[in-house]
Formats: C-alpha cells, sequence, structure tokens
C-alpha cells in the first residue's frame, strides 16, 4: 500500500475529530508528535502496515568483544542466537522526519496477562512455535515441549512490553504484557535511538498496537532504534533497567535500605489530597447516649444490632460515620463536625500501603527490616539496592525467590513469584511495586486430602487512639489454605502459592474455623502451643504499631482523637533460627487491609460488628472477645 499523504474529505475530518477527542491524552503522554496523528488515524482505520515498505530485518554476525568497542556493544544480543538482528531503513529514499506520513503500526504477536502465558503457549496453535523462533530458542517438532514452554517464559522478559488501563474494575487494570511482532521485536535499543515507539491503545476498535516514529531523518541503510528506558534519568537506574540486555558491573552500589526522607511522606499526603484535621479536643461520650451511625456498607447496616447503636440515613445528624471509601478532607470535618466519629485515620496508608508499611517499619531496628516482616524493597525507589542484595544471595548461594506485589491492590492481584532477575526488574515499568522475599521455608498445614500446605491467617486489629496508643485484636482469627501441596517451583500455580480462593472461580475454598485449627494446629506441631505463637503474632502487631505512631503526621498516623479504625492484618508463619539454634516459628506481616471484607466474620459471628463498635465507641472491650495488645 502506498505511504503517500491522504487527502481528507469532511466525513474523515469528523471521523478524525473525534479519534483527537478520545486519544489526545493517550497521544501526548507517548509523546507521539501531532503532525503523525492524522497519518496514524488513516492507518489504524484502514489497517495500513505499510513497515515493511520502509524498513528491513537485516541479519549480520555478533563480533567478538575482544575486537573493541563496536557500536553493537550497546545493543540487544539475541538471547540463544549465533546470527544477531537488526532493523534498517530499506528504502531508496530514506525516511523524514518532517513528513506527515513517517509514521507505522506495528502488531503484537502475542498479548498475555502473565498468570495465563504458560496455559497460552501450551494450548495455542501455533503461539509456542512462533514465540521460539522470535526470541532464538531452539525448538523441533510440533508438541508444546515442556522445557521449550520454561525457556520461552525466562526469554520473554526481553521481548515483551507492557501497558495497563486507568479505568475499570481492579481485574481490568491488571497490566497487559505482548511481545511484539518480528519486525518490531529486532529494533534494538541504543542511548541515542534513531526513532521513538510506543504502545497505543484504539478504544473505538479496542484494539492496542505500537506506533514507531523517527526522530531525524534516516537514509538507506541506517539501523532503527530505540530507547528501553525511554524517559530514565537517573544513570544508575537507567544501567539497572537495562541489565536484561546488558550486563553492568554495581560496583559501589550497596543493598543497605535505611527508611526514606521526610519527603518521601510528605509527597504521599499531598498526592493522595488528604487535608489534615486541625486540634480537637477529645469528645466522652454520655453513658446513656444512643449513637446515631451512617453507613453505605450492607455488613454494617445488616449486622450491628447493639441496642446502644441506631442506623441513619442522614449523614448530618450521625454521631459516627462509617465509610468505605477514604476520607480526605479531615480538615473540614475537625473544623464542622469534631465530634463525629470515624473509621479510619488521617495518614494511615503509612500501615494500608505495602511501599509505606515496609518503610515504616525499618524504624523498629533503625535500619533493616524487623524480624516479622519479609525483606522488602520499593521497586520505584530502591531498585539499585535490590539488584545488589539479589547478586550477593546468589554469589553465597541462598534462595533468591521473591515476590513482586502492587503497592495498592489485594487478592493476589497482579503478583508474581520468580527468581529471575529480568522477570523483576521489568515489573518496574507496570504499575508501582514492592518486591519481597518469598518464603522459601514457611509452616505449613497437613491437609488430610491434599498433604503440606501454605496457609496464612488473618487478625482483625481494632486501634482505638493513637496518643494514647491503644490497639486490640478479636480473639477469633480467620484460616486461608492453599489447594496444592508446596514445592518451590510452577510459582504461576496459584494454588500451589496463594491462598485467597473466595475470588477465584471454579476453586475449593477451604473452611477450618478458628478454635477447630488450634487443635489441629497443636496435634502437628506439639512443641509449639499456639498462646505462645499468638504471643509472638501480637509482639509484632504492637512493634508495628508503636513505629508507625512514633511520629506525628504526616510521618506517623495522625492522632486525631475522632478516629477510630479495625485493620485486617495478613500473616503467615516461617521456619526460623533461634539464638539457641533451634527452630522457631517467625511471624512475617504481609500486609494491613482498611476497610476489609468482613462477610465471613458475619457469617459465622454474628455479633462481630457489636463486639467492634463496643470496644471502639463505647470503651467496653470487657465485654467483648478482644485482647488489649497495647
Amino acid at each position: 500500500m502506498s505511504t503517500n499523504p491522504v487527502m481528507m474529505n469532511g466525513g474523515e475530518d469528523e471521523e478524525f475529530s473525534v479519534f483527537v477527542a478520545l486519544h489526545a491524552g493517550a497521544l501526548q503522554c507517548s509523546g507521539i508528535p501531532q503532525i503523525y496523528w492524522r497519518s496514524l488515524h488513516h492507518k489504524i482505520t484502514n489497517e495500513i502496515y505499510d513497515a515493511g515498505e520502509v524498513f528491513g530485518i537485516m541479519q549480520y554476525q555478533q563480533e567478538d568483544e575482544e575486537d573493541g568497542e563496536n557500536e553493537e556493544e550497546e545493543k540487544k544480543d539475541n538471547p540463544g542466537a549465533v546470527i544477531s538482528c537488526k532493523v534498517v531503513v530499506t528504502r531508496e529514499s530514506g525516511l523524514q522526519a518532517s513528513e506527515p506520513t513517517s509514521v507505522f503500526l506495528v502488531d503484537h504477536a502475542w498479548t498475555y496477562h502473565v498468570d495465563h502465558a504458560r496455559q497460552q503457549l501450551e494450548q495455542v496453535p501455533g503461539l509456542l512455535p512462533r514465540m521460539a523462533a522470535l526470541m532464538g530458542v531452539d525448538f523441533h517438532g510440533e508438541a508444546p515441549d515442556p522445557d521449550t514452554v520454561e525457556l520461552v517464559m525466562e526469554h520473554m522478559w526481553k521481548y515483551n512490553q507492557t501497558y495497563h488501563l486507568s479505568q475499570g474494575s481492579a481485574e481490568e487494570k491488571v497490566p497487559v504484557w505482548y511481545v511484539m511482532d518480528e519486525f518490531g521485536s529486532q529494533v534494538q535499543h541504543s542511548d541515542q535511538p534513531s526513532c521513538g515507539m510506543a504502545p497505543f491503545f484504539y478504544m473505538q476498535g479496542q484494539l492496542a498496537y505500537s506506533v514507531l516514529w523517527p526522530l531525524q531523518d534516516l537514509e538507506e541503510g541506517d539501523e532503527v532504534t530505540r530507547d528501553y528506558t525511554y524517559g530514565e534519568t537517573d544513570p544508575l537506574v537507567r544501567r539497572c533497567r537495562l541489565l536484561p540486555w546488558i550486563p553492568a558491573d554495581l560496583e559501589g552500589v550497596s543493598s543497605d535500605t535505611v527508611e526514606p526522607l521526610d519527603s518521601y511522606y510528605e509527597t504521599i499526603v499531598r498526592e493522595n489530597k488528604e487535608q489534615l484535621p486541625v486540634e480537637i479536643q477529645p469528645y466522652t461520650v454520655p453513658k446513656d447516649k444512643i449513637l446515631k451511625v451512617y453507613s453505605e456498607m450492607s455488613q454494617v447496616t445488616n449486622n450491628l444490632t447493639h441496642p446502644r447503636f441506631q442506623m441513619t440515613e442522614e449523614e448530618e445528624v450521625a454521631d459516627i460515620m462509617w465509610s468505605y471509601n477514604h476520607i480526605k478532607d479531615y480538615r473540614k470535618l475537625s473544623e464542622e463536625r469534631p465530634h463525629v466519629m470515624l473509621n479510619q485515620f488521617p495518614c494511615e496508608s503509612i500501615v494500608t500501603v505495602k511501599d509505606c508499611l515496609a518503610a515504616v517499619a525499618r524504624r523498629v531496628k533503625g535500619g533493616p527490616a524487623p524480624d516479622w516482616l519479609p525483606e522488602t524493597f520499593n521497586l520505584q525507589t530502591e531498585l539499585p539496592q535490590f539488584i545488589k542484595h539479589y547478586q550477593l544471595r546468589q554469589q553465597r548461594g541462598e534462595d533468591n525467590h521473591w515476590i513482586c506485589k502492587p503497592w495498592n491492590l489485594a487478592r493476589g492481584l497482579d503478583t508474581h513469584i520468580t527468581n529471575n532477575l529480568d522477570y523483576i526488574i521489568r515489573q518496574r515499568e507496570s504499575t508501582p511495586k514492592v518486591v519481597c522475599k518469598y518464603l522459601e521455608d514457611p509452616v505449613l498445614f497437613n491437609r488430610e486430602e491434599v498433604g503440606m500446605v501454605k496457609f496464612d491467617i488473618r487478625y482483625m486489629l481494632m486501634l482505638r487512639s493513637v496518643q494514647p496508643l491503644r490497639l486490640y485484636a478479636y480473639n477469633v482469627f480467620w484460616l486461608r489454605f492453599a489447594n496444592r501441596p508446596f514445592s518451590l517451583d510452577h510459582f504461576d500455580d496459584y494454588q500451589k502459592h496463594f491462598t485467597v480462593m473466595n475470588y477465584a472461580e471454579g476453586v475449593e475454598l477451604k473452611q477450618v474455623h478458628y478454635d477447630e485449627f488450634i487443635p489441629m494446629f497443636e496435634k502437628q506441631y506439639p512443641q509449639y502451643p499456639w498462646k505462645e505463637v499468638e504471643a509472638e503474632l501480637f509482639k509484632a502487631f504492637k512493634e508495628l504499631f508503636q513505629a508507625a505512631s512514633s511520629r506525628p503526621a504526616p510521618y506517623g498516623i495522625c492522632s486525631y482523637p475522632s478516629s477510630r479504625a479495625i485493620y485486617a492484618v495478613d500473616l503467615m508463619l516461617k521456619w526460623s533460627t533461634g539464638q539457641n539454634g533451634e527452630r522457631v516459628m517467625q511471624p512475617q506481616i504481609l500486609e494491613l487491609n482498611f476497610s476489609p471484607d468482613c462477610a465471613r466474620a458475619c457469617l459465622y459471628h454474628p455479633s462481630f460488628y457489636n463486639h467492634m463498635f463496643q470496644t471502639l465507641f463505647l470503651d467496653e472491650p470487657e465485654h467483648c472477645p478482644v485482647t488489649q495488645i497495647v
């Protein structure tokens, strides 16, 4: 098809205006110059893939590194391939950056969510041989070979790219990964790229493409390159992000992590648009007062039956506001309705967001992570330290499996377990994540019909006040179990490595109540009485909240007298070594959740919300199954 300029009629002009109205923000974010937008629209709507008229893939023999600093040194090797490839301009007239039609669509050969990658490679006809050929992995035959699947899943982190949708449900926002076609995948890296390249989601067609355009005029024979770390200005982080393609020495980089600077917390409160409250006097609830409760949460409205509380549909007359959504303007509430009690604290994200939790936990020991938190690195701000730590563990022959988690998603969404450093580094390009040491030696539970499986424990914590610190734990706790025996392999097997089954379709949800669990646990581990294990858990909760309340807001949880809160804390137990060389069960806090799903709590313990409200608002913990921790 010709790449000559296209004349637009009135109808096409109108279509183009709609296209721009829908996509201008995304086009600007991607850095695609406006001069190309009309031609891009024309090529998308007419399905014009004309890159083959201008470019070609050239094979060449890679020179030995001893031959000196050749120009290919900064460019990506094709893993497993002796012959390397690059993309060059093949059109005699070259390519002019000022020409409005100098923009090209690149097709995506494979688009997937990571948790479906193995299944697709095994089941989609032709996908495995195509990906193996594209990635230079040796593959002969038709049937999907497990070893080849593993190799492709290892190598794909040198080839794939990512985008995610900014709207929709939590599931719909999970990042999508894609591998460009044979042409797009052979465009090599350069620190001085000749072209720009970016993913583009065409909303009207619900299709994703990559877009290629020149950053300068190119002559016949010139190489097409792009910057694999486009927009990265920090030279050290740039070297780290290029590690999947270009080896680099991190000599002089420390693996030590310390608590971030105060500006880190100040930025968070600013980005959360949280207005801190003014100082108010604590309010004492009269003993005979019936408290009006406003809540849009059916779990509260259906289960709060205590006679001292009365539900109201009028927010302006409420004594207690129990909200599912985060409150932003505490200042206004503190000035206009200081005695209205709330179910959240200003700056509580310090414990409920994973990167903040790891940061604030470093106060306990004045630097390194406390024993009750897995080693954690923020991939946005601590990538060099993490890579150095990973390399040191590798040199010492220690287990190097890590779990990458989004800062602020729950239920195991967009969570990845791997020992592949390329895989972890590339996660930084999707949603903001922390990387935590994966528990290679967890305490397991023997499920008679299954075997030794992972399990986690959820406690409900009630924060009554910050100054003074008053923290309670509900004596009832909840258990979640994996459905397959634990082993350090097949990390994309959800039912082996994850325990959250109540949101997954078609999988078994194993229910064991806490009072049944304790004797079963003590029978399996007779040397570890549950009361002693629980005492260690409560000690960890205490240390965490002491650290989180040791500084004023925004560097700690704000001590607003009208605030109360419940948090669900999820934890596991791992085997560790005590001071005398004995095996001990060490609690590992995984996360804290604000406004947790309490459906199971209400189902099996109908008085759950009565107990919460009595403890938090009436100061009657002695009438409830709760333990005061601080």
